[in-house]
């Protein structure tokens, strides 16, 4: 009788375009571990420059290896003349991610290619991808959008960034370089944030299959990412990413979701249970939260929650209305009037109309749950960042529109 062998879940990340490779080149560089990185480009030279473990030169015919010229037409084209070459690199994967800067040419156009591959193959296969620059102009974001729409059809779920939600976590003297390495390191922490959970042993592990059984079929998903030090390190990381700029809409009401929390060796299991706790209490009373705890000394006595939300009910993830819809089915408690914020656009209110100091759902809420267990204000600090990237003001009255995605002006 043959001995059992030992399996380990295949795990290989695509970049594809110059966005893509850029942020594979990035994971590469970190050390991601446990993965196997391909670099899939139309333009020869840059793609020389990639330390990928697999280099995919595509659409030679086509393009000379010059590069799509922001055609998303000639990337898929390119893609679909090398389609046996894609899913030989593929072959045997567990799981495939599929990163790309949308709004070009090779990484709008071919990213649904590969993923369809990746996925008739039996691989999990996420998306995750960036939304351009509002500076980067109309034409690319309309390109984006309807890339994000083709890749939504082929992958089991997809993960949007919008870039422009960077600006609101630099400094104004940011300059354009590392305003795209932000954007880098943001979809490293997409895909560290899933990998790591599966790949490196931790304080509470996962295996593929937990994984697997909140990503599959998933559709659209948010991802926010926070970090913290010293005293409830861990509770106040898991409160920065849920009210991260980053999402474009609350997690409120997800059916699934992936928990993941790094830090030292003196992290702790309670934290870790207060952290996860948290974030049972803003998801849906019945969700399947998967969770796991990765030990990583380089990080000192910093914590760092990535949350990953999916399933929403088929409600657009772009809603702006979610808080709003909540706040209308349960009335709330008399409290002091807090600062006036924005209201949402479309529901009918005044711009500068007052919302109740603490958010009220059907179960415990997120400033509820911060006052009596971290000592914070009832806002939380959330009533202050999260009016403006869950419900963003489109009344006109703001100069700086950069929170609204391009397609939405």
């Amino acid at each position: 009788m043959a001995a059992p062998q030992n399996y380990l879940a295949v795990i290989k990340v695509v970049g594809i375009g110059g966005g893509g490779v850029n942020a594979v080149n990035r994971m590469i560089e970190v050390g991601l571990r446990g993965v196997e990185f391909i670099a899939i480009n139309t333009d020869a030279q840059a793609l020389l420059m990639s330390d990928a473990d697999v280099k995919l030169d595509v659409g030679r015919e086509l393009t000379r290896g010059l590069g799509a010229g922001a055609n998303p037409d000639v990337g898929r084209q390119a893609a679909e003349d090398h389609s046996d070459e894609i899913e030989e690199v593929l072959r045997g994967a567990d799981m495939v991610f599929v990163t790309a800067g949308e709004g070009g040419g090779t990484g709008t156009g071919g990213a649904p290619v590969v993923a369809r591959i990746a996925r008739s193959l039996g691989a999990l296969t996420i998306g995750v991808v960036t939304r351009p620059f509002t500076f980067e102009g109309r034409r690319r974001a309309s390109s984006a959008e309807n890339g994000i729409e083709a890749l939504r059809d082929e992958v089991d779920t997809l993960i949007v960034i919008p870039n422009d939600r960077l600006l609101s976590i630099s400094d104004r003297n940011v300059s354009v370089l590392d305003a795209f390495r932000s954007a880098d390191q943001v979809l490293l922490s997409g895909v560290q944030g899933i990998t790591d959970l599966i790949t490196t042993p931790g304080l509470i592990n996962l295996d593929f299959a937990d994984v697997k059984s909140v990503m599959q079929g998933a559709g659209s998903a948010l991802m926010g990412i926070g970090s913290a030090r010293g005293e409830d390190r861990a509770v106040k990381a898991a409160e920065l990413a849920i009210a991260s700029p980053l999402l474009e809409a609350s997690i409120d009401g997800a059916h699934g979701v992936l928990l993941s929390i790094q830090g030292g060796s003196d992290l702790g299991l309670f934290e870790i249970n207060e952290a996860a706790r948290l974030v049972q209490e803003v998801a849906h009373p019945e969700a399947n939260i998967i969770f796991g705890a990765v030990i990583d000394d380089a990080l000192g006595d910093e914590a760092r929650v990535t949350v990953i939300a999916a399933g929403f009910d088929d409600v657009k993830a772009t809603s702006p209305s979610l808080e709003d819809v909540k706040a209308a089915q349960v009335p709330a408690p008399p409290a002091p009037v807090a600062a006036p914020h924005a209201a949402a656009a479309g529901n009918g209110g005044s711009p500068l109309a007052p919302r109740p100091a603490q958010p009220v759902a059907s179960h415990a809420g997120l400033s509820q749950w911060s006052q009596g267990h971290t000592g914070l204000p009832a806002d939380g600090g959330f009533d202050v960042e999260l009016p403006a990237v869950v419900e963003p003001d489109l009344s006109g009255n703001r100069n700086d529109d950069l929170d609204v995605p391009d397609f939405l002006k």
